[in-house]
Parts: structure tokens; sequence; C-alpha cells
């Protein structure tokens, strides 16, 4: 087990290089990078000023920068010195979680993902949550069910709740039950109200639960049909196995044959993705979730960086997320070990 460890973390190593490598050449040949988009401004600056201030009142037109501004912003930005160590000194920086500042924001890449985090948690937490407290009893119980007509109601419901993509259920949700024709029940602005602060902790909770209730259930109706129907049918292969026939054969109820021999196969390709699912939920963002709904977090940030190509916070969260991917990858298989002892890894190569 230690050794397969350390050579999946040994791994990790070029991996985690490569993907930043690629991602930094493709920044340098992306058009309107920062030093344009501050070129840019300052001209138009400068011809706003001639065009208000010209002895004729007519504008003359930007005469551009001259070459040694140009080279101050290019200092300034980092981009005076060759591609390779500016890389190298970012991938430096980036070992001690040393992740710049941003561009458009003004602040520390961290400190600026830190102010985004509650959203992105309230949103990926809650739906994995759900998600697995839902699915999992729900997939047995069609399981046992099969052919039945509450299998076939059930799945009908999630398949059309999967064939919605979750922005329109978040504007259905609004029109509805957000006070656009019909009920006002719901907030429709952020995690909580204005007046949060002076409320009591009860209210408080409440006040946040009643927030999430619209975005989240937005997020989760669409995640509900693949985990209901990977836990049903996983449950149904192990069903169908000779091993259960010999159970019943041998007394056993269907209750101990289910939770006692079919559970703990069956729940094997479920429960691996539990350590990727929970620790991603932390980091998640939808934009268009956050947009609709007027969130600001890990979405909105994502779509803002490309966009304003905002270099540090882009390649600062990808080498951050990254890890955490990796990381879950080597958990889930690690889990594998956990929910079945008779799996190991001391023969893998």
């Amino acid at each position: 087990m230690s050794a397969y460890i350390l050579k999946r973390i040994l791994l990790m190593i070029p991996t985690l290089f490569g993907v930043m490598l690629i991602t930094f050449t493709i920044t340098q040949f992306v058009p309107g990078g920062p030093v344009e988009r501050m070129m840019a401004q300052i001209e138009g600056q400068m011809g706003s000023g001639e065009a208000t201030s010209g002895g004729a009142g007519l504008y003359q037109g930007g005469k551009g920068l001259d070459r040694d501004r140009i080279e101050q912003l290019r200092k300034m930005y980092g981009f005076d010195r060759p591609p390779l160590q500016r890389f190298l000194t970012m991938m430096g920086n980036y070992l001690v979680f040393d992740f710049g500042e941003s561009y458009y924001h003004h602040m520390s890449v961290v400190d600026l993902v830190i102010s985004k985090m509650p959203v992105s948690m309230s949103l990926g937490l809650w739906t994995f949550v759900i998600v697995y407290s839902v699915c999992i009893p729900l997939g047995i119980a069609k399981a046992v069910r099969d052919g039945s007509r509450f299998d076939v109601i059930t799945s009908t419901i999630i398949l059309v709740g999967y064939a919605i993509p979750g922005f329109v259920l978040g504007i259905i949700l609004i029109v509805l039950f957000g006070g656009g024709s019909f009920w006002h029940i719901f907030p429709l602005r952020g995690l909580v109200s204005d007046n949060w602060h002076e409320l009591s902790l009860v209210g408080k909770v409440l006040d946040y639960l009643w927030h999430m209730v619209l975005p989240v259930t937005s997020s989760t109706v669409g995640s509900l049909a693949v985990m209901t129907l990977l836990t049903k049918n996983s449950f149904l292969e192990e069903i169908r196995k000779q091993y259960v026939i010999t159970a019943r054969a041998k007394g056993l109820s269907e209750k101990q044959v289910l939770y006692r021999h079919v559970f703990r196969n069956a729940i094997i390709p479920i429960i691996t993705g539990f350590p990727g699912s929970f620790i991603t939920a932390f980091f998640t963002g939808s934009l268009l979730i956050e947009t609709i709904f007027s969130l600001d977090g890990m979405g909105l940030l994502a779509y803002q960086s490309v966009m304003n190509r905002d270099y540090p916070v882009v390649l600062g969260t990808l080498y951050f997320f990254t890890i955490i991917g990796l990381v879950s990858r080597l958990l889930s298989d690690l889990s594998y070990v956990l929910v079945d002892p008779r799996i190991s890894f001391d023969k893998v190569r």
C-alpha cells in the first residue's frame, strides 16, 4: 500500500507540471493580455482627454504610448522577462502557495479565492449531501422493485429533471416562487439577508437556509439521475448473482441478503467516488446558477478571470484545483481497500 501511494504521489509531480506548462504556453498566444488591455485603457483616456481639451474642440485622435511607457507596463506585469524564466519563477512561488496578486481585483489570489468560498461551499456541499442522501436509498429501492410502478414513475421524474438544464430550472423557480409572476416565497439575492447580523442565531440559520432553497434545488435536480441509476444498476447486478441465490436458499430474509451480502459489493462503485465528490464540493461553482441568483462565487470568478486575462487567478487556481483533483483520485482508489479488504495494491506495478 505504501509503495503504491508513493508511486502515485511521484506521478502527480510531472502531471501537475505538464498541466501548468500547457496552460502557461497557451496564455502566451492568447491576444488581449493584461499589457494590451492596460495600453488600450490608457490610450482611451488620452484620446478622451484630447477630445475635451483640444483648442478647437475637435478630437485629434490618440497618439498612442511611447516605447518607454510600454516597457514600464511590461515590467509591471512581469512580461519583460523570457517566458521560460517567468514560468520557472511562477512554479517556484507556487510550491509555497504564493499565487501573486490579481490584475483585475488588486488583491492576493489566496484572499480572493477565500472571499468566494462561502458561495461555492454552500452550493457544493448542499448538493453533495442531498445527492448522496437521496440517490443511494432511492437507487436501492428501485433495484428491489425493478420493473414496478414505483420504479417507472421515479425513473420518469428523475430523467425529466436530468433533461432540464440547471439554469432553466432556476429561471422557472424564480418565476414561480421568487416573485416573478406568481408567488414571492423565497429570496433571490445573496446567501443571507441585509439584516442578517441583527438576527438571532436561529434566525441566521433559518435565513441562510431560506436563501439556499432555490439555487441548491436548481443545481441538485439534474444530478440526481446519474447517481440514482448508478446505484440501481449496481445493486441489480449483484442481486442477480449466484451467491444471492445461495443466501436465499439458506433461509436468510431479503433484508439480510440485501444489507449483509449485496450491499458491500454493490456499494463499491458508488462509494469510491465519494472522496473526490466531497473534496470538490468545497470548490465547485456554476456561472449560470450564480448569475441567476446573484451569488458571487467561484464560477463567476473563473469566468471574469478568463475574460479579463487575469493570469495570476487563472493559473493559481488551476494549480490548486489540479492538486485537489489528483489527491481526490488517489483517495478514490484508496477507498476501494477501505470498502472491500479483498482488494490489494501490493501487486500493482
